[in-house]
């Protein structure tokens, strides 16, 4: 409920955080060139992550071709390290551009990466709207950090 009643941001919270140290608070878990990637702070599923460029633009064909291109090879890495990690059995890959489409921040285009399960969607989602996860949103971060750290470092992920 503190999300629905909190006043909305007026500033984008995807460039507040660009120029912040990658931490629990901010969710970021890597950066490259372009493009950096996060937790999602409200994930479907533990391990929901998120590509998103540097840039400020609300629609993917105004990015440049190089920043298109790292959005997906880094959605790929995160596959690479949510299996190694999670060992998920699909992922979902999207991009919701405009409200109509679902985005929730609609002046940022980003690149959804969630990872699932069979049968990872209960009552719980369906019934009460509510998302049970198996652990809290910090050990995800943990987690999901010192994989893509180490894959990195075993040039799994290059």
């Amino acid at each position: 409920m503190t999300y629905i009643q909190n006043p909305k941001e007026t500033t984008c919270i995807f460039c507040a955080w660009k120029d912040q140290p990658d931490s629990p608070e901010n969710l970021v878990v890597y950066r490259g060139k372009r493009v950096f990637v996060m937790l999602n702070r409200y994930p479907y599923t533990s391990g929901h992550l998120m590509t998103v460029p540097i840039e400020h633009c609300s629609s993917l064909n105004n990015l440049d071709p190089e920043t298109r291109v790292e959005m997906m090879e880094l959605a790929n890495q995160a596959i690479k390290v949510l299996q190694y990690l999670y060992h998920p059995e699909g992922f979902n890959l999207g991009i919701n551009m405009g409200s109509a489409a679902g985005a929730g921040i609609v002046d940022h285009v980003h690149m959804h990466v969630v990872p699932r399960w069979i049968g990872d969607t209960n009552f719980m989602s369906s019934v009460s709207q509510v998302r049970v996860l198996p652990e809290t949103l910090e050990d995800t971060y943990r987690k999901v950090k010192q994989a893509w750290e180490k894959m990195i470092d075993l040039s799994l992920c290059e």
